[in-house]
């Protein structure tokens, strides 16, 4: 009888290993069938970029690259020197950016998220306020090139997007949940609120931060508007704004049948809008690598509340 019961748990003990095993191959059999799709626009995006234009217009959008030709790359690195000028410029402005909007929120969203905090609510007010008016286009152009005189000025690139509004709401509720008597029993020991919130807070809000970062450093890379506004020194061209340029360019001499005709009719201006899209997105998508651990996890705590 002993014996029997010993068998029958046994079987129970294999069901049960055999059944999860069927349900995380099951699992992971999906989710790497819906990788495989979201990977399908990337590779029509490089098949395009690797084509010809005239390739595109007879036979579309395909896998793999139809009449292969490398002329949307050679177009685009015919001066590599500004290629790699931007490059540089844009790395600079998103490092330095992003380290410093992180503080700057953090340390914002650590101020409002405290109770005892005298001008938390009207702060508060302040800060919500800019989600819903601001000052227009035509004040805010004036203000920065004659009042502050920031044209052709890297700060101009750093400076609109040190404080966002959404992720400043997303610190301020990671740090509402942080638990209030640990950060007594800190100062009980003795140590102050600077003490407190980058030994105590910033510790335990690694995944939010990490997100943040990510959202904060996207903005800086994917900005060329302060730049169409206020840069008209080449040297300072963020690499989008540079991209934007030679797009434009290449449209205006395809517009123009003498300068077409030069190249055979046929300028080409979908496989360099292809090739564009990979030298843009090629380093965020390299950092998002190290930060994606974090990025579901820090995503979701402002719905913990």
């Amino acid at each position: 009888m002993a014996q029997q019961t010993v068998t029958i748990k046994q079987r129970s003990a294999s069901s049960y290993r055999a059944g999860a095993f069927m349900g995380r191959f099951t699992v992971n059999a999906v989710l790497v069938v819906f990788s495989l799709i979201c990977l399908v626009p990337v590779l029509l995006v490089l098949s395009a970029s690797l084509s010809t234009e005239t390739a595109i217009s007879q036979f579309g959008y395909t896998l793999l690259p139809v009449q292969f030709s490398t002329a949307a790359y050679e177009y685009i690195l015919a001066q590599p020197q500004r290629i790699m000028n931007a490059y540089v410029v844009t790395s600079i402005v998103t490092v330095t950016g992003t380290v410093c909007g992180l503080t700057v929120m953090s340390l914002l969203a650590y101020s409002i998220s405290r109770q005892r905090f005298a001008l938390r609510k009207p702060l508060s007010f302040y800060i919500f306020f800019t989600l819903l008016f601001n000052g227009g286009l035509i004040p805010f152009y004036l203000f920065v090139s004659q009042t502050l005189k920031l044209k052709d000025n890297p700060l101009i690139l750093i400076l609109p997007y040190l404080v966002s509004v959404w992720n400043v709401l997303l610190l301020r509720t990671s740090f509402q949940s942080l638990p209030e008597e640990l950060l007594d029993a800190a100062r009980i020991d003795g140590a102050n609120e600077w003490r407190i919130f980058f030994q105590i807070a910033i510790p335990m809000s690694t995944p939010v931060l990490a997100t943040v970062a990510l959202f904060t450093m996207l903005s800086y890379w994917n900005d060329w508007w302060m730049s169409l506004l206020f840069i008209n020194n080449k040297s300072l061209y963020s690499i989008q704004f540079l991209l934007y340029n030679i797009m434009q360019g290449l449209e205006a001499m395809n517009a123009t049948p003498e300068i077409a005709a030069r190249y055979g009719g046929n300028l080409p201006t979908l496989t360099v809008r292809m090739a564009m899209a990979f030298f843009a997105i090629g380093p965020v998508a390299f950092a998002y690598l190290f930060l994606q651990k974090y990025f579901i996890r820090g995503i979701t705590i402002g719905s913990l509340k």
